[in-house]
């Protein structure tokens, strides 16, 4: 059975195009991942999955190295053409099979209820509508299907609040590929419909100075259905 729906051929092959932003990120992200313990994030993130998985937005692809054997296949969605490629190499790279594929977040270019988990990290930021895409996630995962989440966003008190806020609507989106500060991912997933579990927020980096992008959260949700998707390590 193919994996793809039909219509994916119609999708747009570059709906986003940061290039510059993306060397940039491509480069901090590498860094981070001993740097800021982002190894250690994703590992946790992704500790116990199974079956198939679709990660949406998947950068450089980071988080393939971090699969567990029990995943069967991940299909890796990313709109961004600079970032695409470098994630076909870490793919090449990974201990499970990887597919890397151009689509957006809002129309994801594969099949209803095709996927036992989602993976969505440091993407809800900067997707164009936060609940279109989560309502694609939650199309493509079968009943009870996990979802892995790891974001940043809204956090601190009012004045960090307040300065998310006049970020979001001045320099930081056009300056970083679309991304937004100030955004409430555990919010957004509650009210697309899915069911939270366990998760925890933290500060990223965990030492050193507070930043608006500082404000993170790790967990788990799941698409409500006849069985019950597993609590995430967080």
């Amino acid at each position: 059975m193919p994996l793809r729906s039909p219509g994916a051929a119609r999708v747009a092959r570059d709906p986003v195009h940061h290039p510059l932003f993306a060397r940039f990120y491509a480069r901090i992200s590498v860094s981070a991942e001993t740097r800021m313990g982002m190894g250690g994030i994703r590992d946790r993130l992704l500790a116990g999955l199974s079956g198939r998985v679709i990660e949406v937005g998947a950068g450089n692809g980071l988080n393939f190295a971090h699969y567990p054997s029990t995943v069967s296949e991940v299909v890796a969605i990313e709109p961004e053409r600079v970032l695409r490629q470098l994630a076909v190499e870490n793919a090449l790279r990974a201990e499970v099979p990887v597919d890397v594929a151009p689509g957006a977040a809002e129309a994801l270019p594969v099949k209803s209820e095709a996927f036992d988990a989602a993976v969505v990290s440091l993407v809800l930021c900067s997707v164009r509508d936060v609940p279109r895409a989560l309502a694609e996630v939650r199309r493509v995962l079968r009943p009870g299907g996990v979802v892995r989440f790891f974001e940043h966003g809204r956090g601190g008190g009012r004045v960090m609040t307040l300065t998310q806020r006049a970020l979001d609507r001045t320099v930081w989106p056009p300056l970083n590929g679309g991304c937004h500060v100030g955004r409430d991912p555990v919010a957004a997933l509650r009210e697309a419909g899915f069911e939270l579990g366990p998760y925890r927020r933290l500060l990223m980096p965990e030492e050193g100075p507070v930043l608006p992008t500082s404000y993170c959260v790790l967990g788990t949700a799941w698409r409500p259905g006849t069985t019950e998707g597993p609590a995430a390590e967080a």
